[in-house]
C-alpha cells in the first residue's frame, strides 16, 4: 500500500479540542482545492470531532489512523 502524500502538515500534538478543529479550519483555506492536508494531534476528543467537521463543512476525511497516542487525519479540500 502506497503512503499518503499531504500538501500540508498540520502539528496539533499537545493542543486539546477545540484547538485542532480551529487550526485545520484556518488551514484548508491555505491549500488549493483538492489538496491534502495531514493533521497529528494527541487528543482522542479529535476522532469525533474530525468527523463531525468533515460532514459539516463538506471536505473529505480521507483517512484516519492512530499510533502510540498520536491521531494522524489526511482531509482533502472540496470546495
Amino acid at each position: 500500500m502506497e503512503a499518503m502524500k499531504a500538501d500540508m502538515t498540520l502539528d496539533c500534538r499537545g493542543i486539546l479540542c477545540p484547538m485542532p478543529v480551529i487550526r485545520l479550519s484556518q488551514a484548508i483555506k491555505k491549500v488549493e482545492i483538492g489538496q491534502v492536508i495531514e493533521m497529528q494531534t494527541t487528543d482522542p476528543g479529535s476522532v469525533p470531532d474530525m468527523e463531525a467537521w468533515s460532514k459539516q463543512t463538506g471536505h473529505v476525511l480521507l483517512s484516519r489512523s492512530e499510533r502510540e497516542g498520536v491521531y494522524t487525519f489526511f482531509i482533502r479540500r472540496t470546495q
